[in-house]
Parts: structure tokens; C-alpha cells; sequence
């Protein structure tokens, strides 16, 4: 993807919005006037993440500290490429502006990704896109997933602290346990993975299930009615779930005035929540 990579910077630099420090070429984030329309960020707020996150704020020479490279010239023993603007390899937001752009093309309908990546990787995704001249906005909807942690820590690649579904299914885990388990978490909200989240899955489906299991129940449709209006709410899950709660509360309760329920819910758990019992 090298060469549609060299394209995009060449736009910027045509559009006037980029500009060389030493033997690097930087982007000058000043020229995107949406610039933390995605992130809502403060100032001091995207410096602290911006150093944190790979950037250089404290680079000599640059325009402004949130400025990011968009070529960077390489050491000896690292990749490069020969171009116009210097021998190196691009940053890492251009190259996902001209990956998804070139392939996708316009506008992509949805951005999404763990929240650490609203910025600076997506905010600055956009502001390159759109300062290039080249698309009109980088994505219509962002949905940025909450950070899930185990004993108290982010789960990493790098730390190791992973919790592998093949191996849950090996132990002889029930695989919608682990489903559920899951869907009881706002995609968007920080979470922690723990035995008594699993195990209060269990007991959930296990809820469920005898109710289902009965000749009818409450009311069908209006337990359908409740997961598409929670899920129309921002996959509103956890509240999706608490709508078949309470089914199943009222059916085993004594309320079988629906002889098609068991039907319809079994059918709306597997179809719009993929919890197929």
C-alpha cells in the first residue's frame, strides 16, 4: 500500500498542509477546523495522550505540539522507501487514511475500534482525510468500544492477560454463557472479565431456559418490542437482557397468557442477539 500512501501525503502536501522538520514531514493540524470534534478533548488532555500514545509534542521545530508525522525518515536498519519528500516510511494515521479510503472509498459509515483509539489515532485519521481535499469527512459514525480488564488490569497482547473463548469452550464453558456474559456490557463501558460474571451468565441462561421451556408465557411481542427499542438505543444490551429477565420472571411466575411466546423470544434471542437456546 506504499504507493497510495505517497499519494495521500502528496495531496496534503499540494493542499498546502504539510510541512518538513529536519528530514521529517509533518501534518499541520491547525488547518482541520473539525480538529476534536471526535474526541472532545481539552488542549492539555490531548498533549497528555498524544505523548503518551506515540506522539512527539515536545519535537523542536513543529508548529504545534499535536502535530503529527506523516513521514518519518528511517534509521539504518529499518524499512524505507525513496520518494519525492525524503527516503522513510510513513506514520501510522496516514497509512489508515489511505488503506481504508483507497479500498472503501468516500466516506466510511462507521468508524470503529477500542476507545483508545479516538485519539489521537481517529481524530487524526479524519483530520488528515479531510485536509487532503480528497474526501469530505473520514467516517459518518463512530463506535468505540470500552477496555475490558482482568484483576485489575487492561487485557493486553503484551501482557499477556488474556481470556481465550477456545479455551473456555474446551473446559466445557457453554459458548452463549460467554455470549451473554458479555452482551451484560455496554460495548462502550470499561469492564472486568471475572469467574462470578461467567458464572452469573450460567445461572441467567439457565433462567432462560426453563422458561422457555414451558407450554406458553408472557407476553411474546412485547418482550420483542423491548430488545429492538434497547438495541436501537446505542445496542443498549444489557437493558435487552433485562427485558428477557423479566419474561422469564413473569412466566415462571405463573403468566402463560401467550402461547406463542416461547417461540417468538427464542427466535429474537438467537436472531438479534446471536444467543441461540
Amino acid at each position: 500500500h506504499i504507493d497510495g500512501i505517497i499519494n495521500w501525503i502528496e495531496s496534503l502536501v499540494s493542499s498546502g498542509v504539510a510541512y518538513s522538520v529536519g528530514h521529517d514531514l509533518y501534518f499541520d493540524v491547525s488547518s482541520a477546523h473539525s480538529f476534536g470534534s471526535i474526541s472532545h478533548l481539552s488542549g492539555q488532555e490531548m498533549l497528555a495522550l498524544f505523548a503518551e500514545r506515540g506522539g512527539d509534542p515536545t519535537r523542536e521545530g513543529k508548529r504545534s505540539p499535536l502535530d503529527p508525522v506523516l513521514w518519518v525518515s528511517s534509521k539504518p536498519d529499518e524499512p524505507s522507501w525513496t520518494t519525492s519528500f525524503g527516503v522513510g516510511r510513513p506514520g501510522w494515521h496516514i497509512e489508515c487514511v489511505a488503506i481504508a479510503l483507497d479500498h472503501l472509498g468516500g466516506t466510511l459509515s462507521v468508524q470503529g475500534g477500542g476507545r483508545d483509539l479516538i485519539f489521537p489515532h481517529h481524530e487524526m485519521c479524519a483530520a488528515q482525510a479531510v485536509s487532503s481535499r480528497r474526501a469530505t469527512s473520514f467516517a459518518t459514525s463512530y463506535m468505540h468500544a470500552g477496555m475490558v480488564s482482568l484483576d485489575g488490569h487492561k487485557m493486553s497482547k503484551s501482557l499477556g492477560n488474556l481470556v481465550f473463548v477456545s479455551e473456555l469452550c474446551a473446559a466445557g464453558t457453554d459458548p452463549m454463557a460467554i455470549r451473554a456474559a458479555i452482551l451484560s456490557n455496554h460495548y462502550a463501558s470499561d469492564w472486568e472479565w471475572t469467574r462470578a460474571s461467567l458464572e452469573g451468565a450460567v445461572s441467567r441462561l439457565d433462567l432462560w431456559r426453563r422458561a422457555l421451556a414451558m407450554q406458553a408465557g408472557a407476553d411474546g411481542l412485547s418482550v420483542l418490542q423491548q430488545i429492538r427499542l434497547s438495541l436501537s438505543q446505542d445496542l443498549n444490551s444489557p437493558a435487552a437482557l433485562a427485558a428477557v429477565d423479566r419474561w422469564a420472571d413473569a412466566t415462571l411466575a405463573g403468566d402463560e397468557s401467550d402461547s406463542t411466546a416461547q417461540g417468538l423470544v427464542a427466535r429474537a434471542l438467537d436472531s438479534l442477539l446471536g444467543l441461540a437456546l
